[in-house]
């Protein structure tokens, strides 16, 4: 499937009439739409997502959901994508034609048992009627079949799947986040993009609804106490799963305002460097993380300190815990004692009761079996007495287990505690004293004393770094916020469970009950199953795709994919079999290995769509560059769109290698609107050579 031409209509920043003709051939697989800021490189994209997902654009991404939210829903975000000049055109005086519209037309489009040249999806937005259409021709005509199942559903049943579309149309840098997923929460998330890549989520959503309808079923079966708790219950789950959501967007919206501030403060450290001293700030950032090193290592020393820190009062107790250690042993020693001479009485009773039985046999008199009795019995009652020191007071009465740890713990105080003490104060010493070049190294780097132009930028800079403290402080307090929530929702879930189990059904409900449980465990099992089978395929996709790109050879050997219910970790071997730190790969490695992982869900997903990719190349060095270009864009898809920003994204020298398989080349131009050029595939570098500001926005 291929995409032959793209064509807007007043869609955000494209005034007017505007269309791009792939024309796409067989052997050559890559269109470059080249574009400064601002020139409407994220809009394009955004325009395929709404053409073919209208309405359902949010569940693509969660990026579209919130700008959705946030201008009140979405008839109102519809009016966001009609261009601004026709929109208070329209507005002002009623002038103009105020209707936005996106229209594809694709090729080689298998739809079973329909033969098919061309498909030509259009969507449209009328600002007059405030009315939304979509059509879709078959070789220029609609067909039964797109009427009868839904257009929405034969776009996603026919062209591409909104639950992976995000695979194939994606910022470069956005694809990072999945690949650095840590967290329990990004893990699921990694997890569930597998799923919908392998369609398990048709199963998910099943087992989804069945889960709903066993709680309908305990519902329905509840008495009108039980229903009233429920009802608190579910309204309570409800409320804090909103204060949930509200605080998780706060939190997204933060860590954009602090990755913002982090750019302002970067650029006037790099004033600082050239008001400064020689150093570059590639340097700088490096005395930075050994910086934050030792001062993660102050932490960690200050955590083991503590630990021993616990245990000093004993230390300093000396001869006290020594009497202690001594009445213990003695207690100790009196419970065996006491237990021997259980063992003990037993014996000699039976001692006794067996030898008076042998003198009965005997030919004694009676007076001289009488003392012999006696004697016997006086034996036994001294040697009782003798073998129990009497003297032993219990004090603490320690059981067995609270004794052997008493032990442990003075053993090593007597033997290690004094060494380990040692040489934490020795570490920290150290780390205090290399923490405090490395500061004494930064401080100097930042700015001279004399520098009065220094001093302004460090004086802007330390606002910043303010501004910076204070959305760390308040970020900081989102997350404990929304870990207490999280809690409170989980203890919420427990109760709500737990109440539903106190209903009792009748014997019907109770049979469909149990039948749909039966369904849940299968459909369990299916999912697992389906996950395991093809996790090794997508092990060996994703190891093919990193042996391909990486330039250190041997450098990963080996990938491991983990799944454990709903959660999916992948592991990166080294050639000793161990596990690989991800946070140890560099960022340009870290997005290396989320292409090789985009690649690998791609190639699992079976879906022949044209791969859309905004910022390509731009954590890379040269060396990866080269491989991406040569490895990764050809062999993605049969038709791959390219959107760099010339000489920061794909540089002359990187656009040569790609050249063999450019199809068409486009730039987008701007004069207040935006509009398309298409140019010859070896005038692209000669064009942006014209111009004068090649950042400017």
């Amino acid at each position: 499937m291929k995409i032959n031409r793209i064509a807007f209509q007043n869609f955000r920043i494209y005034k007017g009439s505007n269309a791009v003709d792939f024309a796409p051939e067989a052997t050559k697989n890559i269109s470059i739409i080249a574009g400064k800021n601002g020139f409407g490189k994220t809009t394009f994209l955004t325009s395929l997502i709404w053409v073919f997902y209208g309405k359902m654009m949010s569940e693509v991404e969660d990026k579209y959901r919130r700008d959705i939210k946030s201008v009140g829903g979405y008839d109102k975000f519809l009016k966001t994508l009609l261009n601004r000049e026709t929109r208070a055109a329209f507005e002002n005086s009623g002038a103009g034609v105020p209707v936005l519209s996106v229209e594809i037309e694709l090729k080689d489009l298998s739809i079973p048992s329909i033969p098919c040249k061309s498909v030509i999806v259009k969507r449209s937005y009328d600002l007059r009627t405030e009315t939304e259409s979509l059509t879709i021709l078959i070789d220029g005509i609609e067909s039964e079949l797109s009427k009868e199942v839904g257009y929405e559903v034969f776009i996603n049943d026919f062209i591409l799947p909104r639950e992976i579309a995000k695979f194939f149309f994606f910022d470069a840098e956005k694809i990072v986040s999945l690949a650095e997923a840590k967290s329990k929460q990004e893990l699921k998330n990694l997890s569930r993009a597998y799923s919908e890549v392998l369609g398990i989520k048709k199963y998910d959503d099943l087992k989804k609804n069945l889960e709903t309808l066993l709680s309908k079923f305990k519902r329905d079966g509840a008495s009108a106490d039980q229903k009233a708790k429920l009802d608190k219950l579910i309204s309570k789950d409800k409320e804090l799963q909103e204060l949930f959501d509200m605080n998780q967007e706060k939190l997204y919206n933060l860590d954009k305002e602090l990755a913002s501030q982090k750019v302002i403060s970067d650029g006037f450290q790099e004033k600082l460097i050239r008001e400064g001293n020689g150093i570059t700030l590639d340097e700088l950032q490096e005395l930075k993380k050994e910086r934050d090193g030792y001062k993660a290592e102050s932490i960690e020393i200050k955590s083991s300190l503590k630990r021993l820190l616990d245990i000093a009062p004993l230390v300093m107790a000396g001869t006290k815990l020594l009497a202690l250690r001594q009445q213990l042993d003695k207690e100790d020693v009196h419970h065996s004692e006491n237990i021997n001479k259980f063992i003990k009485t037993e014996e000699f009773a039976s001692f006794s009761n067996l030898l008076l039985k042998n003198l009965g046999d005997l030919s004694f008199d009676v007076s001289t079996k009488s003392k012999i009795v006696d004697a016997l019995k006086k034996t036994i009652s001294e040697k009782q007495t003798c073998s129990i020191d009497g003297t032993v007071k219990v004090l603490l009465d320690f059981d067995a287990e609270q004794y052997r740890n008493f032990e442990a713990l003075f053993n090593n105080i007597k033997t290690t505690f004094s060494s380990q003490f040692n040489e934490i104060i020795k570490q920290e010493k150290n780390n205090r004293l290399l923490l405090s070049r490395v500061m004494y190294k930064i401080k100097q780097a930042e700015a001279r004393n004399d520098n009065h132009l220094a001093q302004k930028i460090r004086e802007e800079k330390d606002e910043v770094d303010n501004k910076i403290v204070d959305l760390i402080a308040k970020r900081d307090g989102l997350i404990e916020a929304g870990g207490v929530l999280k809690t409170n929702l989980a203890t919420n879930h427990k109760l709500l469970s737990e109440s539903e189990k106190e209903i009792k059904l009748d014997d019907t409900d109770s049979k469909k009950y149990e039948v749909i449980e039966k369904l849940l465990s299968k459909i369990n099992k299916i999912i697992h199953d389906i996950k395991e089978d093809k996790k090794y395929s997508l092990q060996k996709s994703l190891l093919l795709g990193l042996k391909k790109i990486m330039h250190k050879k041997d450098f990963i050997a080996n990938v491991r994919v983990n799944v454990l219910d709903d959660v999916m970790d992948i592991d990166l071997l080294d050639m000793d079999n161990q596990v690989i730190d991800k946070d140890s790969l560099s960022k340009g490695e870290q997005q290396l290995y989320a292409t090789a992982l985009l690649k690998a869900l791609v190639d699992e997903s079976g879906i022949k769509f044209p791969v859309f990719i905004d910022s390509p190349l731009q954590k890379f060095d040269k060396y990866h560059s080269k491989n991406i270009i040569k490895e990764f864009y050809p062999d993605i898809s049969e038709q791959v769109v390219l959107f760099p920003l010339l000489e920061k994204e794909l540089s002359e020298a990187e656009y040569e290698y790609l050249k063999p398989n450019v199809n068409k080349v486009f730039t987008i131009e701007n004069n207040g609107n935006s509009t398309f050029m298409p140019l010859t595939v070896d005038t692209l570098f000669d064009h942006l050579k014209t111009e004068v500001h090649v950042y400017s926005n």
